[in-house]
């Protein structure tokens, strides 16, 4: 089935989003964004879209808009976007709710969340991309499902409320995870370590977690309660107390669980 979209935002979503559905067989009409130049970076890259500064979509042939921006610009947007008659408007976000939506002039809403994390210089191969889908009424539901399956995607029907909780737990699970490392690549440099030593431990740590599941998988010193070693990891890391602090913290949800 074959959809005429229109995106809005230049982010890192848009940017992933607008070539795979263009991949998977869809018709990407139009790119917006505030600045020109950002959509013409994206409908560069396509095969027939137009890039706009313009939030008059009244004579779009596009059928499902996707606004693809930030949490705090969706509301502004939906708001100010003119759309076809009967046209669906859908967001992105991970964290607000469908509501948001509620005063478009979109006859149709509903949330398409990929559960990734995005970066224009890394490939995204969507059928790695778990969408969250939901949807004011059954036949737009039906609709993102569709395109969705299009995409190759595991896609599931969450409703607001918990994919709100869906998102922190992503927050702890992919960003916290990535600056923890980053904690660990900090530490290396600063005794002039090489990080490349640590890369191997990390793999089998990740692959081992999704293999059995992360209590089964807990090492180390706090699961061991080996508090002598607690205590001099501690006091290693006195020279930031924000470090020392983040470890003690991680510590004690090891010791309590």
């Amino acid at each position: 089935m074959e959809c005429k979209i229109a995106l809005l935002g230049t982010g890192n979503v848009a940017w992933h989003l607008s070539a795979a559905l263009e991949s998977a067989g869809h018709t990407i009409t139009e790119v917006y964004g505030r600045s020109f130049q950002q959509a013409e970076k994206i409908t560069e890259r396509l095969y027939a879209s137009e890039p706009t500064d313009n939030l008059d979509f009244s004579g779009s042939e596009a059928e499902l808009f996707i606004l693809a921006v930030a949490d705090q610009a969706i509301a502004p947007l939906a708001d100010a976007v003119i759309l076809p008659e009967g046209s669906t408007l859908v967001h992105t976000s991970g964290s607000m709710p469908l509501e948001i939506l509620a005063y478009s002039s979109a006859s149709y809403t509903g949330i398409f969340y990929p559960l990734q994390t995005f970066n224009k210089y890394q490939a995204i191969d969507f059928s790695d991309v778990s969408i969250l889908l939901e949807a004011d009424d059954p036949g737009t539901l039906k609709k993102l499902r569709k395109i969705a399956t299009s995409l190759k995607s595991p896609h599931y029907t969450v409703k607001s409320r918990d994919r709100k909780a869906v998102h922190v737990a992503a927050v702890f699970a992919s960003n916290f995870t990535n600056h923890l490392i980053g904690i660990a690549e900090e530490i290396m440099e600063r005794q002039g370590l090489d990080f490349e030593m640590m890369k191997p431990l990390i793999i089998e740590q990740i692959g081992k977690t999704l293999e059995i599941g992360a209590k089964k998988a807990q090492t180390g010193p706090a699961i061991r309660e080996d508090l002598e070693t607690l205590e001099s990891h501690h006091q290693f890391l006195q020279y930031d107390e924000h470090l020392a602090e983040i470890y003690r913290l991680i510590t004690q949800r090891i010791l309590d669980s």
